[in-house]
């Protein structure tokens, strides 16, 4: 499934324009594809499968296969570069992990596929940057909040910034004024009793609402 042809810098654009990087993740694997569908008709264009989830290797190589370009897949709750290479081969054009490993930068780098590594502080951000990140997940964002962000634009304005954990309806908005380039939106958009439900045009909804904002906010820009 990898496909050399894809090119980072779009990718990268992609992620950019979409706002939103959602994290589909769930006990049982069964529903993801038709998740990320969901999400796909609600305007949110850009997911990653979670290693959490079961199988996850399989919902990736069956979410290419069945979405196609609709969607740009990537991989998350990635911590080795064994993983990284697997999710690649499966499919995904993007690789996020909770923390910084150079390892999956480096072999990212290789494939010429989009890497999000995790930070939390300063040193952590500019490392991971200088590792050659494209976007730098801060997680967990909830402990920090949307003037972490603002604080970061001062010595790091070069450093894209991904807020994971601690984003939702509420806290969108505030996360981009305050330079987020994207949003990671779990749970409060791919909601797990959605999920459970199977209620996808629920989850259609809540992504709406999502690109909403983001819409909105850079209109007013």
């Amino acid at each position: 499934m990898y496909n050399p042809q894809m090119s980072r810098e779009s990718d990268l654009q992609r992620v950019v324009d979409c706002g939103i990087v959602a994290v589909v993740r769930f006990a049982e694997p069964g529903p993801l594809v038709e998740v990320m569908h969901a999400l796909a008709e609600g305007g949110v264009t850009v997911a990653e499968v979670t290693f959490t989830v079961p199988n996850a290797i399989d919902v990736i190589r069956e979410a290419r296969r069945l979405l196609g370009e609709r969607i740009l897949l990537g991989a998350g709750t990635v911590l080795d570069s064994e993983t990284c290479r697997a999710a690649i081969l499966a499919g995904a054009e993007f690789i996020v992990a909770p923390c910084v490993n150079l390892d999956v930068i480096k072999l990212c780098r290789r494939y010429d596929k989009l890497v999000m590594p995790g930070a939390f502080t300063p040193t952590e951000i500019l490392a991971a940057w200088e590792a050659g990140a494209d976007i730098v997940k801060v997680f967990p964002t909830d402990i920090v909040g949307p003037a972490f962000f603002k604080a970061m634009r001062g010595p790091l304005p070069q450093v894209k910034l991904m807020p994971t954990g601690g984003v939702d309806l509420n806290t969108a908005a505030e996360f981009l004024k305050a330079g987020a380039v994207c949003l990671g939106i779990g749970g409060q958009m791919v909601d797990p009793k959605l999920v459970a439900a199977r209620d996808f045009a629920g989850i259609t909804a809540l992504a709406k609402q999502y690109v909403q904002i983001v819409r909105a906010f850079k209109t007013d820009k």
